[in-house]
């Protein structure tokens, strides 16, 4: 028997991939568990329709993801880090801290995870983060660290 899987099966194959089985395995395991659906005119027809709106959300992700990028091309957060009187910084600024400024004073949601470069920014200057927005798609965002006694 012919199905289309819903989701991915273990020995089977992915998820929206039409494969044989047999038909005691069909009926009784994935027609039960919601796992696949026959395959039928109407089937294939709904398959493909899904196929096509989730390759067009993809690529209006990445358009997003590329608008967002050149916004953050023109960002610069700015941070402090403690300094003792002989100009030695204490501490570092995390991914974290860039997250919380880029949220708080651009309203830029971005998630920490996606952030490429995790060197510690432990002095004081300027550096230039990649953060991947998308598959393929890496903004680039200033931070300026500062002093402060």
């Amino acid at each position: 028997m012919e199905v289309i899987l819903l989701a991915d099966v273990k020995k089977v194959g992915k998820k929206n991939q039409t494969v044989k089985v047999s038909d005691g395995y069909a009926n009784n395991y994935l027609f039960k568990n919601k796992l696949a659906v026959p395959v039928s005119k109407k089937s294939v027809e709904i398959l493909a329709n899904q196929q096509e709106n989730a390759r067009i959300a993809e690529e209006n992700a990445k358009k997003e993801a590329q608008k967002l990028a050149e916004k953050l091309k023109e960002v610069t957060v700015e941070l402090d880090l403690k300094v003792g009187k002989d100009g030695k910084t204490f501490g570092s600024v995390s991914p974290k801290q860039v997250e919380e400024e880029l949220k708080a004073k651009h309203n830029i949601e971005i998630d920490k995870r996606k952030i490429i470069d995790r060197e510690p920014m432990s002095s004081l200057g300027f550096y230039k983060l990649r953060i991947e927005l998308h598959k393929g798609v890496i903004g680039e965002i200033k931070v300026h660290v500062s002093g402060k006694e």
